[in-house]
């Protein structure tokens, strides 16, 4: 990484980066595109492949030194060693989204330090909205209405907006994390915009309670964390990064109360 490159500098790099792939998964979104199965039974596409090509290279151009941990190279057994610094990648998040051809699926790229993602970009490139954050410089979305700044909100007296995962839900598991919790309303989307819509005020709480993998989340959890929210353990301690294996125990997203 260039010496003097801050984080808000970074970013911008990053955000280029991510629209740069978001291009080319619209355009094998708009193909009629074959859908495989890799080896753990999940789904993956020819955009999946293109727009990690296209970020990978970019990323280690852009900071040599820093690993990227990317989903479809793991997936193919390419597991970097990873230290304080580490990129992870998801280039097709929702790819039951992308198959299902409703729009909700992201690009999706984080940096972590020391555990914790410092920045993140999510770009929903059907949706037409990008997120992104540095944590501590703050998070800002990009759409038809331009480019401003978000933040969380706190919970309006009617009640928490929920909102869940479209294609992983376990009803009886949400049912029972929000028992006594007043609930005003339950939305359904897929990919991390789940945890941008907490971030940007949209929602209030992402219940997690199934299996998810580090660069699924990492990139909407430093938006998130950059907005002013949390991601945190059903135990109520943070979720960090780096994990062997790069799973995810279950969660909950939180604005700040």
């Amino acid at each position: 990484m260039e010496p003097k490159l801050s984080l808000p500098d970074l970013l911008e790099r990053v955000v280029a980066i991510t629209r740069r792939a978001g291009d080319v998964v619209l355009e094998v979104y708009s193909t009629d595109f074959a859908v495989r199965g890799k080896d753990d039974a999940s789904p993956v596409t020819e955009a999946d492949e293109r727009a990690e090509a296209i970020i990978v290279p970019a990323l280690k151009a852009l900071a040599p030194e820093i690993p990227v941990v990317a989903e479809e190279a793991v997936a193919a057994g390419d597991v970097p060693e990873v230290g304080r610094r580490f990129w992870l990648v998801d280039p097709l998040d929702g790819t039951k989204e992308f198959i299902s051809r409703n729009g909700e699926f992201t690009v999706n790229i984080a940096l972590v330090e020391d555990g914790k993602p410092v920045l993140g970009a999510v770009l929903a490139p059907a949706l037409g909205r990008l997120f992104a954050g540095v944590v501590g410089s703050g998070a800002y979305v990009e759409d038809a209405d331009g480019h401003r700044a978000i933040t969380t909100r706190t919970t309006p007296a009617e009640g928490l907006t929920v909102v869940a995962s479209r294609s992983h839900g376990d009803a009886a598991a949400l049912d029972a994390f929000l028992a006594g919790r007043k609930v005003a309303d339950l939305k359904n989307a897929g990919s991390s915009l789940k945890l941008c819509l907490v971030a940007s005020g949209e929602a209030d709480l992402y219940p997690r309670l199934g299996r998810t993998m580090e660069w699924d989340i990492a990139a909407g959890h430093a938006v998130l964390a950059a907005a002013g929210g949390k991601v945190m353990k059903l135990d109520g301690t943070p979720l960090t990064y780096g994990k062997p294996g790069f799973d995810n125990p279950h969660f909950y997203a939180a604005g700040h109360g």
